[in-house]
């Protein structure tokens, strides 16, 4: 096996090659897809490294502020105007994930409840967590959620790209910066050290991105700060965020996992499909257009589809919107209406006395 030096030698060689071929094919998150299959590669291949957590607590608190930096006065006005919408709507893709889940577990399709866990729609790491308390393979959880979350991105990616293919290609997001410009790029980097700093600290669930997200919208809705992010300051953070998810396919977990691929997979077609009942409904019902539609109902991880979208020609605010509520409303109910169905599970497989 190679020393960590050269493994982290190989892993930034394999991710320049991977994320500038996608990079000059056009892809949407083309460095953070790159920075994942060659993290997957290296880990399968050659051993396993791990991402020291504060660097990506600090990354996700980059993508944070980009969420904010969409996030202006007409899109929270958006979000308010409509809000029954953007609630209804995740809230169907988080009970639409529990049933599907549920369905598994009835038909004893992987061991005990590990598919209501492992398909469950957002929060991966709490998801993984918890299941073990509930009868659950935690190995297997984790490769459904961290599966889900590569699938999604992928197919995500690759239909924005089909998109795009048609379309004009969308203006450039990230100018180079001018002088007068750098005390707001140092007034940012001062938000996302101190939300990562703070999140790092109370061991937030995605504390990084949450805290960055509310405190710049904040900040930015009051005119006390203009969110500034260099693209290279960006590109570290995509690359953070894919070597995050796929450094954590390890050859053990998939060996172990091998023989429920089929219905893993199978789990995650059917949570993507109805994904895209939902973008039909957004379309037909709220006059959406249909990639915004399917990336604000996508659900993969909110910090890829928030890179997708923010390389796209999409309604950014609208996308950024709607992962964020979901985002929230997954953190806030999702572990607990998952803790309900393991537990019901769980009683009805017990034999009456």
């Amino acid at each position: 096996m190679l020393n960590p030096a050269v493994r982290w030698l190989l892993l930034l060689a394999l991710s320049g090659l991977f994320g500038g071929l996608l990079q000059v094919l056009h892809f949407p998150a083309g460095v953070l897809l790159g920075c994942m299959v060659a993290a997957i590669l290296l880990s399968i291949q050659w051993g396993q490294l791990s991402l020291s957590p504060p660097l990506f607590v600090l990354a996700q608190a980059v993508l944070g502020c980009l969420m904010a930096q969409s996030m202006r006065p007409p899109a929270l006005s958006n979000v308010l105007a409509h809000w029954p919408l953007f609630v209804g709507i995740n809230l169907l893709v988080i009970v639409a994930g529990g049933l599907l889940g549920w369905v598994l577990v009835r038909r004893k399709v992987l061991p005990g409840t590990t598919a209501l866990w492992g398909i469950a729609p957002g929060a991966a790491s709490a998801m993984v967590l918890m299941s073990e308390s509930y009868g659950a393979d935690m190995r297997l959880v984790a490769f459904m959620q961290y599966t889900r979350v590569v699938i999604v991105t992928a197919v995500a990616a690759w239909v924005a790209h089909l998109a795009m293919s048609v379309q004009a290609p969308p203006a450039a997001p990230h100018q180079a910066l001018a002088v007068h410009q750098l005390r707001h790029v140092a007034a940012t980097l001062t938000l996302m050290l101190g939300a990562a700093g703070v999140a790092h600290r109370l061991k937030i669930p995605a504390g990084g991105m949450v805290l960055a997200l509310l405190a710049g919208t904040a900040l930015q809705a009051t005119g006390w700060l203009v969110i500034e992010l260099p693209p290279v300051l960006l590109t570290l953070a995509y690359a953070a965020i894919g070597w995050s998810v796929g450094l954590r396919f390890t050859r053990a977990i998939l060996m172990h996992a091998w023989q429920a691929l089929p219905m893993v997979l199978a789990a995650i077609a059917a949570l993507m499909g109805l994904g895209l009942l939902l973008t039909l409904l957004l379309v037909l019902l709220a006059g959406v257009a249909p990639l915004t539609a399917y990336l604000a109902t996508s659900p993969g991880g909110a910090d890829s589809v928030v890179v997708i979208a923010a390389t796209s020609a999409v309604d950014v605010g609208f996308v950024m919107a709607m992962q964020l509520v979901r985002f929230l409303m997954v953190l806030l109910v999702g572990p607990r209406i998952t803790a309900w169905l393991a537990q019901r599970s769980s009683e009805l497989k017990k034999p009456k006395s």
